[in-house]
């Protein structure tokens, strides 16, 4: 096996295995699901297997759990956080991936309560009923937030410390020309 291939491999089993933890007992919005997609983005890079990697675990998990009306907003929103993953593939800090999941959080908070507010009957079609979708909202997003930190530290740490005992999973060097 090259290299290339046991590092690609090691990335999407850890997407795999993180996925899995989406059908654990968790709290409300508490999931690797960000995580993921930024995890996705940062070493999948710009290849369509970066944005597929993140959206077939979520379909499989949702195909255990039940489908939901706003479905589309919350693949919208992981497909769009495989993209903040690109900002922080060549530098992937503490500071880096802790802002990009700042940043996923509060794209996934701001993108699926608009899809709630949208599709479902609970809140009036109006701006008065979107800003109640979004303060009824704000007690999960603490969760949302806290689940992308944990799960992306997690992810991106223990990547890097699988790197550094696992020579074969480390990023090629260029090559000059």
């Amino acid at each position: 096996m090259t290299a290339n291939h046991a590092r690609l491999l090691a990335v999407l089993s850890a997407i795999l295995l993180a996925a899995t933890l989406r059908l654990v007992p968790h709290p409300p919005n508490f999931t690797p699901v960000g995580a993921i997609a930024l995890f996705a983005g940062a070493y999948l890079g710009r290849q369509g297997l970066a944005f597929a990697a993140p959206l077939a675990a979520l379909l499989l998990s949702d195909l255990v759990l039940g489908f939901y009306p706003e479905l589309a907003f919350v693949y919208l929103s992981t497909a769009a956080t495989v993209v903040i993953g690109w900002a922080v593939a060549r530098r992937k800090t503490i500071v880096a991936v802790g802002v990009a999941a700042l940043a996923s959080a509060l794209l996934f908070f701001a993108v699926t309560n608009f899809g709630v507010w949208l599709v479902m009957d609970y809140y009036p079609k109006t701006l008065a009923g979107l800003a109640a979708c979004y303060v009824a909202a704000v007690p999960f997003f603490q969760n949302s937030l806290a689940g992308d930190l944990f799960f992306s530290a997690l992810l991106f740490g223990g990547f890097a410390l699988a790197e550094q005992r696992l020579p074969i999973l480390r990023e090629p060097e260029p090559q000059a020309a």
